[in-house]
């Protein structure tokens, strides 16, 4: 049997070949015309499917035409007609979340799913609430965004939705309210790294300010041995003491914001991962096993945990430290998740950790969930590099002048005595590879995006967005290129 032709086809609409596909007798396709983008749906005319979509009407043959611009509304009608564009359940397969802070990034992000054989499940929509505030942007433009390019590349073969980085109960309400699925509470501001140093009597002191539930008698772990594979963890009272001055309030604030989603999200489906990788010092094993047991105690579920690994987790750039080490600290929080219920171990601006990629799947056996976000925004520069250099040189010269104002909240160290100044740049593409080029203009995107001229317009967002409009098959070409090699390594055991 000869698979239907969709009509649209047949059209003279300016079409986006890949979208185009017919489901359940309706025809829809992604169209791009004036820099922008738009929604064309053609169904019999009688069919009240066409209803609830805005845009202009007009007949072709005996069916109806709807075209219209890809809003909100018709991108939820979207979501409501085809069940693929619904965010799903990851598990524990090996999973790859890739951020978006301009809104244009999906479409490369699925060319990569797809290039290396959809050998992992990905999260398309993925953004933490920081970086939502300095992109101008909410959970639900973020879902949007990545659900239109979902269906701008036809893909049907399943994503994630991760609401990054809560902090806060009104944080998780309205992510959920968008529709996330995969919620990753930050309790980074209860940890306390005081511990690292306390004496023995400081920390008594630290863990009786605890709440009751978490002091010493609720949780039976003084003295208790574990045997988890080839970890062996002993809780004397001093590695105890340290876990729990350390992370006891994180532990409570994390079952508290867990409480409060089970509540409010009621009979919808989602996962947690409990991240606790901002942190001065690294999670011991110890402090991990802690973490797992107080968790499983206080009733919580989770899918993914993000310790503070050994070395340096710096923005966009490789691993920092001895890769060996890593992989024996990995190893051992390996051990201790599948010990404690076969959870993934998720590695936190985790964007071009090359070198580490393969430690942490061999010693994970795949159970690891990598994050980026911020390397899909340097792709966008690179694609900008190529088209308007005068544009290029700009942003990188008013990235220069915020550096020091925006670094205050990221792990970095790139130093502008270092980084070319701009009158040296010549070629862009080679500057976004230089180490201190990549992280002053990776954590200054906020402040670029937010610019504004004295007239009141935008500095650079406009002029920005509007090339890589123009541009999205050379934008989704990069990305392709750069994700396919994260992916790639993230495939192999």
């Amino acid at each position: 049997m000869i698979p239907e032709t969709p009509q649209l086809l047949t059209t003279s609409l300016p079409l986006i070949p890949q979208s185009v596909f017919l489901f359940a007798g309706i025809e829809y396709a992604a169209l791009k015309e004036n820099s922008d983008f738009y929604l064309a749906v053609l169904a019999d005319e009688n069919d009240d499917r066409l209803t609830p979509f805005e845009g202009e009407r007009t007949s072709i043959g005996k069916k109806k035409l709807v075209y219209g611009h890809r809003s909100a509304h018709n991108i939820a009608i979207l979501r409501a007609q085809l069940p693929w564009l619904q965010p799903r359940l990851i598990g524990s397969h090996t999973s790859a979340g890739m951020g978006d802070r301009l809104g244009l990034a999906t479409p490369g992000h699925v060319r990569a799913i797809r290039k290396v054989d959809n050998a992992l499940d990905p999260i398309f929509a993925q953004q933490s609430i920081r970086e939502m505030v300095r992109s101008g942007r909410s959970p639900q433009q973020v879902m949007d965004d990545a659900t239109w390019g979902v269906f701008q590349e036809n893909w049907q073969g399943g994503f994630g939705a991760d609401a990054d980085h809560l902090k806060t109960t009104e944080d998780i309400d309205v992510c959920l309210e968008a529709g996330y699925t995969f919620f990753t509470i930050d309790p980074g501001d209860y940890v306390d790294n005081r511990a690292e140093t306390a004496s023995l009597s400081e920390l008594r002191e630290m863990v009786n300010m605890l709440p009751v539930e978490m002091q010493l008698k609720a949780n039976g772990l003084l003295k208790k041995a574990f045997q988890l594979e080839h970890v062996k963890v002993t809780f004397e009272e001093r590695i105890l003491l340290k876990a729990m001055a350390k992370y006891g309030r994180a532990v409570w604030h994390v079952a508290a914001m867990y409480r409060h989603l089970v509540d409010k999200a009621g009979e919808k489906p989602f996962e947690l991962e409990v991240s606790v990788d901002e942190t001065a010092q690294p999670t011991s094993h110890a402090e991990h096993v802690y973490i797992a047991s107080e968790l499983k105690r206080l009733g919580v579920r989770w899918v993914s945990l993000a310790p503070r690994y050994v070395g340096t987790f710096e923005k966009g750039v490789d691993y920092i430290g001895d890769i060996a080490t890593f992989e024996e600290d990995i190893a051992g929080h390996a051990a201790i998740a599948r010990c404690f219920g076969q959870y993934k171990l998720s590695l936190h601006s985790g964007s071009d950790k090359f070198s580490i990629y393969p430690a942490a799947i061999r010693q994970t056996h795949g159970l690891v969930h990598l994050k980026t976000a911020g390397t899909s925004y340097l792709e966008a520069l690179r694609t900008i590099a190529d088209i308007d250099a005068n544009l290029f040189r700009e942003i990188y010269s008013f990235a220069r002048e915020h550096y020091e104002a925006d670094k205050i909240s990221y792990h970095v160290s790139a130093q502008l005595m270092r980084a070319p100044l701009p009158e040296e740049v010549k070629g862009g593409k080679a500057l976004l590879d230089q180490f201190d080029a990549r992280e002053i203009m990776h954590v200054t995107f906020g402040s670029v995006l937010k610019a504004i001229k004295p007239d009141g317009g935008m500095l650079f967002r406009d002029r920005l967005l509007k090339l890589l409009y123009i541009n999205q098959d050379k934008y989704a070409e990069n990305l392709e290129k750069h994700f396919v090699h994260h992916l790639s390594l993230l495939t192999q055991e």
